[in-house]
Formats: structure tokens, C-alpha cells, sequence
């Protein structure tokens, strides 16, 4: 049985990307990318007024009141043709092209319209309302460093430099079985008398999804030998990972690792010393990656988050470290001393504190609903009081 930090640098080191391809810009959302996105275009493409207005020459407000007539219109994506002479003045619009000759925009609230005259009786300030070309970005400037992950604001600069598309690593196939013949698909438990709703793999495909995974499918397994070894073959011949759940203790039904036997599974680490989750484990069988969570709904989805999410989000291009962001948040409420493995509190946000869920049950669901944080204790750490500082995780 190795720590929880040994099996976070094991998980880090496997943690690879599984390739990359083009990606269209529509397609591209939490997707990493795996190349800089480069501008192809300067942003603003000329210089473009940044208010509704008049388009003026500066020597034209010299002596005022100045009266100019209005020669033409500027649209954005439509300009005007000619140029600003003196003594005339373009009407012109937000995000259209300045007129050559023109200076400066005047807002059009300081201004007097009679009929093709425009009346400007006091000087307008020191703001020209101009947006200079290439003010925002050049081409030829990175806009987005390799490595980064395309949320809503990087894919308005990404297709703003003109890109329809980007190089971005391939998200990991994953897939998720879940094994115990006292399951069932929810909505059918209650008219089975001793079952009880499979509910880990939603869970699991979920968070599996948000740290970059495409899911592709999910199987429920009896405990049959013979059936999960069948299971088994196809998925690793197809898959980035696979994922089971349940099965990982040395139970008689317990065959979690069994399954890939004959395919050469060679462990990683098979336990590790925390709480909830002991028994998770990670291998290779057939080349690929395999993960076995504990069938527990709250110990399934701590080790998942604790060591699926880092690994799914460096097979998706991202420093695994990003899903293991930990901060210091005080303690709204006293917390025992921590027993003989590390041990990771469900906890929710209270304000500016953190406040453990009150039922801590590794099969524990309503309460593991209730959490959205994970309080880490160190083995054998003395009891924490009401204002501590605690290091603290998103779950």
C-alpha cells in the first residue's frame, strides 16, 4: 500500500497526452491546445471608431463653432468610398472603418444635425473615440499558449484571429464498467426486491467528462468471471482507459483485476492509504490504462476525483496538477484527530469557511450531493478547532 502522494506522482508520471488533431473552432470547447494559436489577421483590421458619431479632421475644430457637411456614411463592414476634405465630416458608426483624413470621431450627443450640415459648438475633448489598427492584437501574435484550455472567453480570441480552426490533443476514450449483481439500471431497483439503483458510473462518466474524457459508454458487469473477461478484450482494443468500478477488494466475487488477466495486467500501485477509497488501484493490461474504483458511491467518486481527474487531465493535454489545486480555508467547525490513513473530509463551502458534511459513510449519496469540497487530514494529525487553517479542494 503506497501513500496518497506517491500514487498522485505514479498517476502524473502515466499522464500523457494521446494525441492531437484539427478541431474545428464550433467543436473546440474544453478542448486543450496542443499548438499556440497564432493571429492571422489584425484586430481591429484598420482604424475603426469606437462610438456613433461624426468623422472628423482636427483642423476642422480649430475655431468654433464649426458647421461641416456630411458627405457620407460609414458602416462597420461597409465604410466609406472617399475622403474626409476639409470642411466636411463623415457620419460613422461603432466598429466602421475611419474615413481617410479624418482625425478623430465626434459622439453624435455633442453634435447638431440641420439637414446635411453637422454643428459642433464646443470642442469635443481629448478622446479621438478611435480604435487604432492592430490596438488589440497583430498578426503573427500568440494569442494562446500550448497547453491551455479553450473555455468561452479563449474561443472569442481564437476565432478572432481569424482561425477556424485549432491543433488541439485528442480527448481520451474512455470507457466505464460497473460491476455488482446487486445492481440495477435506476428506475427499475424498487421492483426487485434486494436491489439497489446503479448509481457510480453516472457520477464517474460525469466528473470523467469535465476533466476532458469522451465517455463511450457505460456497462453494467455481473459478478461472472468469464463475462467480465469477454467485456474486457474489445475495450482495451478500443479505449484510452477503462475504468471499473467495484470489485477491487478480495471478496469471492471481487474480479476487478481478474478480468484482465489474460491480457497482462501489470499493476501500478493496488492500494492506497487513504480514506475513503483504499482499494483503488491502476494498471496496464494490452497496453492501455486501467482504473479500478471502489464501489462505495462516496469512496468511488473521492479517489475519482483525487486520482481519475488528474490522470484523464493529462491524457487530455493538461498538467495533471491542475485538477490538485489545493488552498487553505479556515474551519467552521472542529474536526477530530484523523485516524491511521490520510483522509479526505466531504465538506461544503460556508461562507468564507469550510464546514464538514455531518455523514462522512463511504456509501453515503444525499451527503455526497451535499459536498462541493475535500478537507485532507494527514494520518494521525491532532484534532483541528474552529478557525484553523485546512487545505481544501473542489469537488
Amino acid at each position: 500500500m503506497i501513500s496518497f502522494d506517491e500514487a498522485v506522482a505514479i498517476v502524473s508520471g502515466l499522464a500523457k497526452p494521446v494525441g492531437h488533431e484539427r478541431v474545428a473552432i464550433a467543436d473546440a470547447h474544453r478542448r486543450v491546445l496542443a499548438e499556440p494559436v497564432v493571429a492571422m489577421v489584425d484586430s481591429p483590421p484598420s482604424d475603426v471608431s469606437a462610438m456613433d458619431g461624426y468623422a472628423v479632421r482636427d483642423d476642422d475644430l480649430r475655431a468654433l463653432p464649426a458647421a461641416l457637411r456630411v458627405v457620407g456614411e460609414s458602416f462597420a463592414g461597409r465604410g466609406f468610398g472617399g475622403a474626409v476634405e476639409p470642411g466636411t465630416c463623415v457620419r460613422i458608426f461603432t466598429g466602421a472603418p475611419l474615413p481617410d483624413g479624418a482625425d478623430r470621431v465626434v459622439i453624435q450627443e455633442i453634435v447638431r444635425r440641420e439637414g446635411d450640415i453637422a454643428l459642433i459648438d464646443a470642442h469635443p475633448g481629448p478622446s479621438g473615440h478611435v480604435r487604432r489598427r492592430g490596438n488589440d492584437f497583430e498578426t503573427g501574435t500568440v494569442l494562446l499558449p500550448a497547453g491551455r484550455r479553450l473555455g468561452f472567453r479563449e474561443l472569442v480570441a481564437a476565432a478572432g484571429a481569424d482561425r477556424a480552426e485549432v491543433q488541439a490533443w485528442r480527448r481520451p476514450a474512455v470507457r466505464i464498467f460497473g460491476t455488482g449483481d446487486e445492481l440495477t439500471p435506476p428506475g427499475t431497483a424498487r421492483a426487485k426486491a434486494g436491489s439497489i439503483p446503479e448509481s457510480v458510473s453516472f457520477g464517474v462518466a460525469a466528473l470523467a467528462e469535465e476533466w476532458g474524457a469522451s465517455v463511450e459508454g457505460r456497462t453494467h458487469l455481473p459478478d461472472d468471471l468469464g463475462h467480465m473477461k469477454a467485456a474486457a478484450a474489445p475495450a482495451l482494443e478500443r479505449f484510452d482507459l477503462v475504468v471499473v468500478t467495484g470489485g477491487a477488494s478480495v471478496g469471492e466475487k471481487d474480479f476487478a483485476k481478474a478480468m484482465f488477466a489474460d491480457h497482462g495486467l501489470e499493476l501500478c500501485f493496488a492500494k492506497v492509504a487513504i480514506k475513503p477509497g483504499k482499494p483503488v488501484w491502476l494498471g496496464r493490461a494490452g497496453g492501455k490504462l486501467v482504473m479500478g474504483l471502489p464501489g462505495n458511491p462516496t469512496s468511488a467518486l473521492v479517489t475519482a476525483r483525487l486520482l481519475l481527474a488528474p490522470l484523464i487531465a493529462g491524457l487530455s493535454g493538461l498538467d495533471p496538477g491542475a485538477a490538485l489545486r489545493w488552498r487553505e480555508v479556515p474551519l467552521g467547525a472542529p474536526l477530530p484527530r484523523c485516524g491511521d490513513r490520510e483522509t479526505f473530509v466531504r465538506a461544503r463551502a460556508a461562507g468564507d469557511r469550510v464546514e464538514p458534511v455531518s455523514n462522512q459513510d463511504s456509501s453515503a449519496q444525499k451527503s455526497l450531493a451535499d459536498a462541493d469540497l475535500l478537507i485532507r487530514r494527514p494520518a494521525s494529525v491532532a484534532e483541528a478547532a474552529a478557525g484553523d487553517l485546512v487545505p481544501v479542494l473542489d469537488f
